[in-house]
């Protein structure tokens, strides 16, 4: 008991210092491409992330709707994105159209 009282005295003694840091984040320059179903891309994959973590993933023709089926189903299983199920037709397809 004695050193818990110790340790809560030596806490309270001594001074805080700490102070906030502040930086501005540069402004987004990435944008998803114009493609069909734009909108719902924006909506649920804008929400976690930028259009340059799509920008960045595998393209050529092996990485076509079948990629872009099972990446969007492990947003939702692995990483919890909240898209709605009605909507995952629609973001490969703008997906697998675009990229």
């Amino acid at each position: 008991m004695k050193r818990f009282a110790f340790l809560l005295l030596v806490a309270i003694a001594l001074p805080v210092s700490a102070k906030p840091i502040n930086f501005a984040l540069p402004d987004e320059t990435a944008q998803f491409k114009p493609g069909p179903n734009l909108e719902v891309v924006q909506g649920n994959c804008g929400a976690c992330h930028s259009a340059d973590y799509v920008q960045t993933q595998p393209i050529g023709p092996k990485f076509k709707k079948d990629f872009w089926q099972a990446e969007v189903i492990k947003m939702i299983k692995v990483y919890g994105a909240p898209i709605d199920e009605k909507d995952v037709p629609a973001i490969v397809d703008y997906l697998a159209t675009t990229y």
